[in-house]
């Protein structure tokens, strides 16, 4: 029977390797003795395959993405260090075993052969998220196949059970393997990081790793989605992963090294498998530390989102538009304005519509289109499913009348959001959002949205939102 023998953290800065950083890597020393200390225990265990989780490559919203391809090939050409390549088989036997049961268990897939390549047009080059730690373990351990999965933007108790099931098709094989969770941590630890900075981000690194060295799984599972966006981290799913494929057992976990030169926090750890034990069987626990933030929102909804929810629910179950409360506050019955109603699933957004001048003849039915419409009509998503609705959390932004603005120095990222025109094309973005911390940053998105460069002439409009949870 085969069995995961290990697993690992491990960051992947390109600086990190000597062609790319060109003695800027002296930086982060600690992190390479660490990287070096992973790859002689991996040498050590002598495992037949490493499964890699990435948080790059073929990210997919709505699915676990699985490379199926018999032949593994990146390099760090894109960094300038077009001769550090890696070449590795492809476990494909033990790949689509994965592929097929995760579709048993309900949770969406893609296995990127051939075909899918082309149809997703994607990319099956390993990204630097899999060819950094394997630039450390190649120079140790060569003699393995490879598994490379892309994490995909699914809910955390998809991903812990994915790991599971990682686990079950290795054990149905007669080969070891270890998995390697490639992440980094917080992108925003300094005035200077690649993100911005954010107070918040120091806090982030410091409680998951700190949880992760107790092995208190339904701790890390507990961080507040709040904090994971402000830290603008990339690894916490790839460690939510990894720990469901050691579901009921014991582990040993040792913390290497933690620092962040560079703005970005690196960590790496040790994970060690021991005795099966069933009081750590975690999956329960899990669905029930999500259902409960849930929950915890649906208890303080505002009448806005009360409204947005009941439109949508509604509408998905019976496919019926809502007629308005009797008991609405006269505001939202009288007035009108622009609306953007936004919804977000496991911490991720799930659809957004808005109006910037109002179409209806109240708030109250703004609201109630642009809830509909978030649900079913946004071009970066599939409809919501009825599946869906119990984890949905829902915001409500009432948009204030924009006014012409002279130059950015008038525009605040948490006070106001933004309008960009030129000529019929428009573009908006709400002010206060997670992850856009400067008016450039806010300026250049609603740019892109609108299908403006930014060498055109645009004019600008700053407004302000009533936002509702």
């Amino acid at each position: 029977m085969g069995e995961i023998i290990g697993a690992y953290l491990m960051p992947h800065p390109p600086v990190i390797i000597p062609e790319v950083g060109k003695g800027r890597e002296k930086e982060i020393s600690d992190t390479i003795v660490a990287m070096n200390h992973i790859s002689r225990d991996i040498a050590e265990k002598k495992p037949d395959i490493i499964i890699l989780i990435s948080p790059h490559g073929a990210l997919f919203r709505d699915a676990v993405a699985i490379t199926g391809i018999s032949e593994l090939e990146g390099s760090l050409k894109e960094f300038g260090a077009k001769q550090v390549k890696i070449e590795k088989k492809n476990d494909l036997e033990l790949a689509k075993e994965i592929e097929l049961a995760a579709w048993e268990e309900g949770i969406p897939t893609v296995f990127l052969d051939s075909d899918k390549i082309k149809e997703y047009k994607v990319s099956t080059k390993l990204d630097h998220g899999a060819t950094v730690p394997l630039y450390f373990i190649e120079k140790a351990y060569p003699g393995y196949q490879l598994v490379h999965i892309n994490y995909g933007l699914l809910s955390k108790i998809e991903l812990y059970t994915f790991g599971g099931i990682m686990a079950s098709c290795v054990e149905k094989t007669h080969k070891k393997a270890v998995i390697i969770a490639s992440g980094d941590l917080s992108h925003k630890l300094t005035p200077d990081a690649p993100a911005g900075y954010n107070k918040k981000g120091a806090i982030f690194d410091k409680k998951l790793l700190g949880l992760l060295e107790k092995g208190d799984i339904p701790g890390i599972f507990s961080i507040e989605d709040a904090l994971v966006n402000e830290a603008g981290e990339c690894g916490l799913r790839s460690i939510e992963m990894m720990l469901g494929a050691f579901e009921g057992k014991d582990i040993s976990i040792t913390i290497l090294s933690y620092e962040g030169p560079f703005g970005v926090g690196y960590g790496t750890a040790v994970i060690e498998p021991e005795r099966k034990n069933s009081e750590r069987i975690f999956k329960d626990k899990i669905t029930d530390i999500i259902n409960e933030k849930i929950n915890k929102f649906r208890d303080n909804e505002s009448e806005h989102v009360k409204l947005a929810r009941s439109a949508l629910e509604n509408y998905i179950s019976t496919g019926k538009i809502i007629e308005i409360p009797s008991d609405i506050g006269s505001e939202l019955n009288n007035k009108k304005a622009g609306v953007f109603v936004s919804l977000k699933k496991d911490g991720e957004l799930r659809g957004c519509i808005g109006t910037i001048q109002p179409v209806e003849n109240s708030i109250a039915e703004e609201i109630i289109r642009n809830a509909i419409q978030a649900g079913t009509q946004d071009p970066r998503f599939y409809p919501v499913e009825e599946s869906e609705l119990d984890k949905l959390i829902y915001s409500v932004d009432i948009l204030g009348e924009p006014e012409l603005v002279e130059n950015k120095s008038m525009l605040n990222v948490k006070t106001y959001g933004v309008i960009v025109e030129s000529g019929s094309r428009k573009g908006l973005l709400l002010p206060n959002l997670e992850g856009v911390d400067t008016v450039d940053e806010q300026v250049d998105i609603a740019l892109k949205k609108a299908s403006i460069r930014r060498n055109e002439a645009y004019k600008i409009y700053r407004f302000k939102v009533d936002r509702y949870k």
